[in-house]
């Protein structure tokens, strides 16, 4: 649930904060596993960090543990985990109360995000002019939107797909991530399931970015090196 107006009354108002008269705005960076959301993501935080603006990272769910974000070229930085429940507005205003000042939020895994989640950052877009950029899946593994994406892609100011393009074993565009269970795609279960692991009845659990014929076909390839073990991240 959203917290009461209050729960901001330690933000400062933006004409204090801000330099120029923009204001800030909600955006969404989206796309398929390994397409560096996670890279564009600690990169816009080291562009504005090098001005001087004072940032949060939110993750969930990180493909290296919590508390941190991780890309798979290298680069990583600390993060607040947040679960579903988290009131974000609330940490906001703890964060200023405790002279730690926040200009803009960067969420990576955003698609984890509760829909009052994504209502409470646009929130704090509109009552705090704070820049929040969100990065995260659009659908799962069943090809349906995830519940905070969706809300994301109906309040985003802007909502860009990214552009590095991932392809298919078969070098056709790769728009879905797919699950794969014991070596079978599979198209139904829980929509969250840790990837790269054991589950408890000893099956093996990863994901695959496919097209969208062989999504439907549940046709992984057949040479094994094309099948990239991959956490849905």
């Amino acid at each position: 649930m959203t917290a009461p107006r209050s729960a901001l009354s330690h933000v400062p108002s933006p004409d204090t904060r801000r330099l120029t008269p923009t204001s800030a705005e909600l955006k969404f960076f989206y796309g398929p596993m390994d397409c560096g959301k996670s890279t564009l993501a600690l990169q816009i935080n080291h562009n504005f960090s090098r001005q001087g603006r004072h940032g949060l990272l939110l993750t969930q769910q990180d493909r290296s543990g919590s508390g941190v974000i991780t890309s798979r070229v290298g680069l990583s930085d600390d993060a607040v985990e947040v679960d579903p429940s988290r009131d974000l507005q609330r940490l906001i205003s703890d964060r200023w109360r405790a002279g730690e000042p926040v200009d803009y939020i960067i969420v990576d895994e955003a698609q984890f995000l509760s829909t009052a989640q994504v209502d409470q950052l646009a929130e704090l877009v509109d009552a705090a002019d704070i820049d929040v950029y969100a990065f995260g899946l659009a659908t799962d593994f069943r090809s349906q939107m995830f519940p905070g994406a969706k809300r994301l892609f109906e309040l985003a100011d802007a909502v860009t797909p990214m552009q590095v393009e991932i392809l298919c074993w078969c070098g056709r565009s790769g728009r879905y991530n797919g699950r794969v269970l014991d070596g079978t795609l599979v198209k139904e279960g829980s929509q969250v399931m840790v990837a790269d692991t054991v589950s408890a009845t000893a099956r093996s659990v990863r994901y695959q970015v496919l097209c969208r014929r062989h999504w439907r076909d549940g046709n992984l390839g057949a040479d094994p090196h094309t099948q990239a073990v991959l956490p849905l991240t």
